[in-house]
């Protein structure tokens, strides 16, 4: 049965009973998550005219990518006045003749994400499914009573396996939570709890070793201001997740430029600094050699902090925290780490071969945790594979109904 029998894509929705000055929820991208959404309020006035509108019941279906092919979708429900707008990048689903919960399913589905990706257009991150694939795909079409009959076989089945998959992402956000700690608790009071402490005289800090210095950032590093005479050396991002890497290993689709000629040098064992994310914690020693962005900072050490001690610093909580007080800007979300204000902050300073003691206890506790995170990850992969074979056997038939009322 081809798709535009059973159901209407973007249908038309009228506002007449709200006022300009009336909230209503309002849906970007970033609230549309796999199964479900997460409510945003937004004025009337500022939506009515350039995005998508939808009511409770209809369905909401990311049509860009990766958003489309990691299964963004959900069901509208709960709206303020009972309608709502959404990004321009979403699909509006209103079921006509298939039960609302089978047709979400059936979006979850392989035969139509494959459909759907066969008919992307664009370049780069920008590709979108056509809308021509909700209105021309085939799907299976039962009766309405075994519609009714496989979505709820798959409310329970998938809560289930949705059940599983939670606790295992609490225990894999616990690991990370215990990693996280022991990094800020090292590079800040080293390993030996019994070691004599003194005031810092920095309240991020607090007590530190009694034989550890505290050092203005200016006294360890110097500015490396070189530039790129052609671009054309490695290009590297700086990120709060991952740190230095080179931008040709990951999924990025933000815009690029085609001249790099004028991008600041990153050499191996640099700390390189995000300006704009600073705060967030997009900073790291640099592993390799190449070019960041010019509005980017690039620092070189004087010799009394070893790289993997600063890389440590910048992934610990309260140095990111004071990385923010000392950060510049009208807003929080714009703040900026310009060198002045980051010279002007105090950094612990261990004895060298304590810094280097510190650094392989750590490298020894995050061995242990990656490989039970690695195991977590793994079987977390596969009970959402497990998941979206279960979908796809249930809405193509593949299931017997008796096993279905089991």
């Amino acid at each position: 049965m081809p798709l535009r029998y059973v159901c209407e894509l973007n249908p038309s929705v009228s506002f007449d009973e709200f006022d300009e000055d009336d909230d209503v929820t309002f849906l970007p991208m970033d609230r549309v998550k796999s199964g479900y959404f997460i409510p945003n309020t937004e004025k009337l006035s500022k939506y009515a005219s350039s995005y998508n509108a939808f009511e409770d019941g209809d369905i909401v279906l990311a049509k860009v990518t990766p958003c489309f092919e990691n299964g963004n979708i959900a069901i509208a429900q709960d709206l303020i006045g009972g309608k709502g707008f959404g990004s321009s990048e979403l699909f509006v689903v209103r079921p006509t003749e298939a039960d609302q919960k089978f047709l979400f399913y059936y979006f979850q589905s392989s035969p139509f994400k494959q459909d759907g990706e066969a008919s992307m257009t664009g370049a780069g991150g920008l590709k979108r499914v056509s809308p021509d694939v909700l209105r021309k795909h085939h799907l299976p079409f039962p009766c309405p009573d075994i519609q009714r009959l496989i979505a709820n076989y798959l409310d329970r089945e998938t809560a289930r396996i949705d059940g599983l998959i939670a606790e295992k992402e609490h225990m894999q956000a616990l690991l990370e939570e215990k990693r996280a700690a022991l990094i800020s608790r090292i590079v800040t009071r080293g390993l030996d709890p019994s070691a004599l402490l003194k005031p810092s005289g920095q309240e991020w800090l607090g007590e530190i070793p009694a034989h550890w210095l505290v050092e203005r950032a200016k006294n360890l590093f110097s500015v490396r201001d070189e530039r790129s005479t052609d671009g054309t050396e490695e290009l590297l991002t700086v990120s709060h997740i991952t740190g230095v890497t080179s931008r040709s290993e990951k999924d990025v689709y933000m815009f690029e430029a085609d001249d790099k000629a004028g991008y600041k040098r990153c050499m191996p064992d640099d700390l390189a600094i995000n300006t704009l994310w600073a705060w967030m914690g997009a900073m790291g020693i640099s592993p390799l050699a190449g070019i960041v962005s010019p509005d980017y900072h690039v620092y070189t050490s004087k010799g009394q902090l070893l790289p993997e001690y600063v890389d440590l610093l910048c992934r610990s909580r309260p140095f990111v925290a004071e990385v923010s007080r000392w950060s510049k800007g009208v807003w929080s979300s714009r703040l900026r780490l310009y060198p002045e204000n980051f010279f002007e902050m105090r950094l612990p300073v261990p004895p060298h071969d304590e810094q280097r003691t510190l650094v392989e206890a750590v490298k020894a506790d995050q061995q242990k945790a990656n490989s039970l995170l690695g195991a977590l990850q793994q079987s977390i992969a596969l009970a959402k594979e497990r998941r979206a074979a279960l979908i796809t056997a249930a809405v193509t038939g593949q299931i017997p109904l008796a096993e279905m009322t089991a």
